[in-house]
């Protein structure tokens, strides 16, 4: 794994509204190197919509989020090239191999990487080396599944949000997922978002949403 900067993020009092629903209020917590936090609570509490708001892909409706990198603010605009998310609202493009769209996105982060690096990560995360130029429409749910987990963490991100990795996934994507968390808690800070109760084990705390 390449060195990654440190990187805190603190959020408090959190909270969001669509319209007249209010989806989470008074939600604070942080996520720092090393630490993993788990996010639980039932069908509609709000957990992929706190995961997007730490990601910087929605405003919250109130409170304040903040990012330090190495103890030093980081703007709003710069979040994204230290937060690698896999959910299931990332695209992929159905039309393009695994490959092309590791690719894509790597270079869309302003990475050089080679095929080579990208299909060893692409096969480290359970896809066969013969699936790697297929179209990913002809791929499984779970096949997809890899390839959203392979571009959350294309970059090596210091800030790793993770909403239901092992969705769709057999028993052994579930140890692969279970292998990424472990590689990459050392160094980066870790939000998981979870009501599977082997992905909650992974969590030194858990913010749990809801009633």
């Amino acid at each position: 794994m390449r060195a990654v900067s440190t990187v805190r993020v603190t959020f408090s009092a959190l909270g969001k509204r669509f319209g007249a629903r209010s989806v989470l209020k008074g939600v604070s917590g942080e996520l720092r190197p090393g630490y993993a936090v788990v996010i639980t609570g039932h069908n509609g509490s709000g957990k992929s919509t706190l995961l997007n708001l730490l990601a910087g892909v929605v405003r919250p409706s109130s409170g304040t989020i903040d990012y330090r990198a190495g103890g030093t603010p980081l703007p709003r605009h710069l979040w994204h090239t230290v937060v690698g998310m896999a959910g299931a609202d990332m695209a992929v493009y159905e039309e393009l191999s695994a490959l092309e769209n590791l690719h894509f996105f790597a270079r869309l982060r302003g990475l050089r990487r080679s095929l080579g690096e990208l299909e060893k990560l692409l096969c480290e995360l359970g896809l066969e080396a013969r699936d790697l130029r297929r179209p990913v429409g002809t791929y499984s749910s779970g096949m997809k599944q890899r390839v959203k987990l392979a571009q959350a963490v294309v970059h090596e991100p210091p800030v790793l949000l993770l909403d239901e990795p092992s969705s769709n996934l057999d028993e052994r994507g579930h140890e692969t997922a279970a292998d990424l968390v472990r590689k990459f808690r050392p160094h980066a800070a870790l939000a998981v978002a979870t009501n599977d109760p082997r992905e909650m084990a992974w969590g030194d705390e858990r913010i749990h949403l809801g009633n």
